[in-house]
């Protein structure tokens, strides 16, 4: 470095951030969408919030469910404008989550918005509010996240739905007793 660098200062070349990318290229988001699709899951999209609560009033009618189970003050808030009611349903649940697990397709939640209760305490079908901002490439990626998310007060009762069709039967050793499969819809807002 010269002199003249060290007083005028060099101007340095500004790094372009690397766009994760997975095997055959594909972006984080469409990989996280293949790996959720293949598991059973549904999922829509949009980059319009009123549009994401379109898509809720249509998965309601087109399921004949009139309410939801739903503990978030902020979702119960959104119910009202599509005059869905929230009650303790046994039928639907509708919750955000921690995380979008890109690597295995997988949605992570947290006492956050399960509270105490297991997963297989909860209705068969969920409807699950995110935002793209919420992918994150694996499990353990996701855990630090939630460390450093909630650094005082860190949730517990972490658990993730992995599987969309409540119905399959696996017979695979590490699956024994594991029912935490959900008949999952995931409403999908573009906030990046």
């Amino acid at each position: 470095m010269s002199i003249f660098d060290k007083i005028f200062g060099k101007k340095k070349e500004v790094e372009k951030p690397q766009v994760e990318v997975y095997s055959d290229g594909i972006p984080p988001d469409n990989y996280f969408v293949d790996q959720f699709k293949k598991k059973g899951g549904k999922f829509l999209y949009s980059d319009d919030r009123s549009e994401i609560l379109v898509f809720l009033k249509n998965i309601m009618e087109e399921n004949a469910w009139n309410e939801v189970k739903c503990i978030d003050k902020e979702l119960i808030d959104k119910l009202k404008v599509v005059d869905i009611q929230a009650v303790n349903s046994e039928n639907v649940f509708f919750t955000k989550c921690e995380h979008l697990i890109v690597e295995d397709g997988s949605i992570l939640f947290s006492s956050k918005q399960l509270k105490e209760e297991k997963l297989t305490e909860y209705p068969t079908n969920f409807v699950v509010y995110a935002t793209t901002s919420q992918l994150i490439r694996d499990k353990d990626k996701a855990l630090s996240s939630i460390k450093f998310r909630y650094q005082s007060n860190i949730p517990t009762n972490i658990s993730a739905v992995k599987d969309y069709q409540p119905n399959k039967v696996d017979a695979g050793f590490m699956n024994y007793g594991n029912n935490n499969s959900k008949n999952l819809y995931l409403l999908l807002l573009e906030d990046l």
